[in-house]
C-alpha cells in the first residue's frame, strides 16, 4: 500500500500546520476556521490516520472552490437545553464546528456533569481520533460518532444493497498515564482505505467486502463494478450482525437525534455528528475514575501476549507514541499526499513544504 517507511522524507509537524493553514485561508476561510481543519488534518497524520489526514486536503479545497464547503457564518441553534444542544451547521467545515461543539459541550458538562451536542448538515469532519485528547487532557471523558447521509457503501447484515457509511464510533478515557483513545468503524473498513486501494490497484488484507453477487472478496474493485458491492459491517459474513446493531445506533444517535437524515434528500458530502462531553468529577469523582481506568491498563498490559515480544497495547496507545516521535523528529506522509497538493499550491500561490534535512 505504499506506506511510509524509512526513505520517506520527514516534514516538520509545524511547517505542515503553516502549510495547510495558508491553503485554506487562500481558498477564503478566515483564520478561526483555517487554523481548526489544519490542526485536526495535521493531527490525523502525526498519529498515522494517512487516509483521514492532510489527504483530505485537496478535496476539502475542491468542496469550497465549489461552495459546498460554507465558508462564513456560524451553526444554527435548533434545540439549546441545559445539556443537550442541536445545531445545523450549514455545511460549515467539520473540523471547524466539532471544536466549537467540544468547547460547549465542555462547558455544559462543568456545569451539568455531562454535555451533548447535535450537529445537522455538517461538513466532513476528518478523523474523529484527533479530537480526543483535547478532552482527556482535561479529566474528561468524551464520545464522539457521525454518520453521512448523504452517501451508503455498507450493506446491512444479511443483505446486498447498502445503506450506512462506515460510521465510525470514537471515545477518549483518561486515565493516569496515556488516555485511551477508541477510533473504529463499525464496518470492516472504510471509504477512504478501499478507494486509495483501487487507485493503487491494491487488495484489502482481508475478505472485508461483498461483491454484487453475495461472494466476499478482497479486491476494492467490486466496489466499482457492476452490479456492485459493498463493505460488510464489521463482523464480516459471519458476525456482521455486531457491526449492523452499532451501525443503527450510530443512526440513531446521529441522524434520528439531528432530526435529518437518510429519510431527506442528500445534499452533498457531508456528516451528521453526535458529540458528549461526561465530568466524571459529577459522578464517582475524578480520582476515582482514573483509579479503575488506570487498573483495566495495567492488566491489559499484564496480559500474557498471544505472540511473544508484542505486548497488548491499549487503543490509541501506538498512534499517542507516533504523534509524540512525529512531533520531535518530523512528520512522514503517505507518498501520494503532497503530490495530489501540489496543484492547489500553486493554484492557490501557496509555497509546498520542504522536508527536513
Amino acid at each position: 500500500m505504499n506506506d511510509p517507511d524509512m526513505t520517506t522524507p520527514r516534514y516538520a509537524a509545524p511547517t505542515l500546520l503553516s502549510f495547510a493553514t495558508r491553503l485554506l485561508a487562500a481558498a477564503g476561510l478566515n483564520s478561526g476556521k483555517s487554523d481548526a481543519v489544519a490542526s485536526i488534518l495535521v493531527e490525523g497524520d502525526l498519529m498515522g490516520h494517512s487516509t483521514h489526514g492532510l489527504t483530505l486536503l485537496g478535496p476539502y479545497l475542491r468542496e469550497l472552490e465549489a461552495g459546498t464547503m460554507r465558508r462564513d457564518g456560524e451553526p444554527d441553534v435548533l434545540q439549546d437545553r441545559p445539556a443537550a444542544v442541536t445545531w445545523d451547521g450549514r455545511r460549515l467545515p467539520g473540523p471547524w464546528l466539532v471544536l466549537q461543539a467540544m468547547a460547549l459541550a465542555t462547558e455544559r458538562a462543568k456545569q451539568c456533569g455531562t454535555g451533548s451536542v447535535v450537529i445537522r448538515r455538517s461538513h466532513h469532519i476528518a478523523c474523529l481520533a484527533a479530537y480526543l485528547k483535547r478532552a482527556t487532557d482535561a479529566g474528561l471523558l468524551m464520545f464522539l460518532t457521525c454518520s453521512d447521509a448523504n452517501s451508503a457503501s455498507v450493506a446491512p447484515f444479511g443483505g446486498l444493497d447498502p445503506v450506512f457509511t462506515p460510521n465510525p464510533l470514537s471515545a477518549g478515557i483518561p486515565t493516569p498515564a496515556l488516555p485511551i483513545l477508541v477510533d473504529i468503524s463499525t464496518s470492516s473498513t472504510t471509504n477512504g482505505l478501499t478507494n486509495r486501494l483501487h487507485q493503487e490497484g491494491g487488495r484489502l488484507p482481508a475478505p472485508w467486502l461483498i461483491d454484487g453477487h453475495g461472494q466476499p472478496s478482497d479486491d476494492p474493485a467490486v466496489l466499482f463494478n457492476e452490479p456492485k458491492g459493498t463493505i460488510l459491517p464489521l463482523g464480516g459474513m459471519d458476525s456482521g450482525h455486531k457491526g449492523y446493531g452499532l451501525s443503527l445506533l450510530v443512526e440513531a444517535l446521529t441522524g434520528g437525534l439531528a432530526g435529518q437524515g437518510r429519510a431527506d434528500p442528500r445534499e452533498g458530502w457531508g456528516a451528521t455528528v453526535f458529540l458528549q462531553i461526561i465530568d466524571p468529577a459529577a459522578f464517582g469523582g475524578s480520582e476515582a475514575f482514573t483509579r479503575q481506568t488506570g487498573a483495566i491498563v495495567q492488566q491489559c498490559h499484564a496480559s500474557r501476549p498471544a505472540h511473544a515480544g508484542q505486548q497488548v497495547r491499549m487503543p490509541g496507545e501506538r498512534g499517542l507514541r507516533l504523534a509524540l516521535e512525529q512531533q520531535r523528529s518530523g512528520v512522514r506522509l503517505y507518498p501520494s499526499i503532497l503530490p495530489s497538493l501540489e496543484p492547489w499550491a500553486r493554484k492557490l500561490g501557496v509555497d509546498l513544504p520542504m522536508p527536513t534535512a
